[in-house]
């Protein structure tokens, strides 16, 4: 009942709340980066939650283009602290290497899983309300119409049948069976 007792918990804290931050900061790039509405109710939260830390990181980091690059270190300092902060919990050999590389590979997996979500929901409510605007519905449709859009131009015509979410949804799955075991892996050996 020594410290292993009191660890697990505090790693589940730990990573919850650095993941829904990372999450917040990573939807609200996501979002500026489609030039998503910024009137909505949902993107007033994420600019509510991220703001005071990016108004800093923006005083020393300038954009590159529409690139929001304080968005992007603060999301990669973000998961290295967690990602080195849980090593230290558990009590394993911490290598800057290879934390770099794990929680680089952990923000690709976050960003495959946030387009995945959205364009799995996209279509689900594509089903259900047909016809009819929310802000939820428009946040959506701003964040996967540039992937959707692309997997369209690669799709033949075929008579009003849109396949291009599956298309999609396939791209991301083969995108996360491709790309992330090789980071995992050379993050393991650097370790």
């Amino acid at each position: 009942m020594g410290m292993n007792y009191f660890t697990n918990p505090i790693i589940l804290i730990l990573d919850t709340v650095f993941s829904l931050y990372i999450g917040a900061v990573m939807l609200r790039f996501l979002l500026q980066w489609v030039r998503a509405d910024f009137r909505n109710p949902i993107s007033k939260f994420l600019i509510t939650i991220t703001h005071p830390i990016l108004k800093i990181l923006r005083r020393f980091i300038p954009s590159i283009g529409n690139i929001d690059t304080a968005s992007l270190v603060l999301i990669m300092a973000l998961q290295i602290l967690a990602t080195g902060g849980i090593e230290v919990l558990q009590g394993g050999a911490i290598s800057v290497g290879g934390v770099i590389l794990t929680a680089f590979a952990q923000l690709i997996s976050l960003l495959l899983n946030v387009m995945f979500y959205a364009i799995f929901a996209r279509a689900l409510l594509s089903w259900f309300q047909q016809g009819t605007y929310n802000d939820f519905s428009r946040l959506l449709y701003s964040l996967t119409e540039p992937t959707l859009s692309v997997c369209r131009g690669m799709l033949p015509n075929l008579g009003g049948l849109d396949l291009s979410v599956i298309v999609a949804i396939l791209g991301i799955q083969l995108a996360q069976m491709l790309i992330l075991p090789p980071i995992y892996q050379l993050a393991s050996l650097i370790s």
